[in-house]
């Protein structure tokens, strides 16, 4: 497993509270190595805020985020978001340079760079600026960055709601690809059919507040809630 030592990261209490209104209220998860977890929920159900409290880019109003590790955000995890963030350089240099900033070294960046853009099927167009290429191109760069980092987890946020179908499907075999390789996967989405091939378990958020977990066939053939039945036969928008 890469990053060994981080995992489980557990959730205790999470809450957020932007502008007197709760965001995110009592959140208590635990996320282990091994299976892929997807967070499903309605738009505005919390989940792209839950992501960014696990990476640490949110602290949350109350509550606590626990790495096995003890640290409080460590350097093998990594978070693609559903608008890929790409800078203005090269594809291999985007690559680089997250590998950079995690302190490898030059001949060593330039070797996993390498390797991340075959694994991704780009490495045709490493010397191509970033910013030209298309929505799903970017997407790809933006795994492949994060899997050259080897995290023992992946944070993914709705990867696929703004990519056609082909560049949808070439995305959640990549995401398949890293899970193969070692990697925690934990995912956002709203898009059930995604949820159902790309989870082991899903925890169903509402109102941000989880309100049922299972196994991903257990939760889509036998829900506990009202709620989650709704959400599946999609009466609940």
């Amino acid at each position: 497993m890469n990053g060994n030592g981080i995992l489980p990261l557990a959730l205790d209490g999470i809450r957020l509270d932007i502008g007197g209104h709760a965001i995110l209220d009592g959140i208590d998860a635990t996320f282990a190595s091994g299976t892929r977890t997807v967070i499903l929920g309605a738009n505005g159900a919390g989940k792209s805020v839950l992501l960014r409290i696990c990476h640490g880019l949110i602290k949350p109003t109350a509550g606590a985020v626990r790495w096995a590790s003890g640290e409080i955000r460590p350097r093998a995890q990594a978070m693609v978001f559903q608008r890929p963030v790409v800078l203005r350089r090269s594809v291999l240099a985007n690559i680089e340079y997250g590998l950079r900033l995690a302190g490898v070294g030059a001949i060593e960046r330039r070797e996993r760079a390498a390797s991340a853009l075959a694994r991704v099927g780009l490495s045709a167009i490493g010397t191509r600026s970033a910013r030209v290429l298309s929505g799903g191109e970017q997407q790809r760069v933006a795994l492949a960055r994060a899997w050259a980092l080897r995290p023992s987890i992946l944070f993914l946020d709705e990867p696929t709601a703004s990519l056609d179908p082909g560049a949808a499907r070439n995305v959640e075999a990549i995401v398949q690809a890293i899970h193969d390789a070692g990697t925690k996967i934990v995912m956002t989405t709203h898009n059930l059919a995604l949820a159902r091939r790309l989870a082991d378990e899903i925890l169903f958020l509402h109102d941000g507040r989880i309100v049922e977990s299972a196994a991903t066939g257990e939760f889509f053939t036998r829900p506990r809630t009202a709620l989650a039945r709704a959400f599946i036969e999609g009466d609940l928008s």
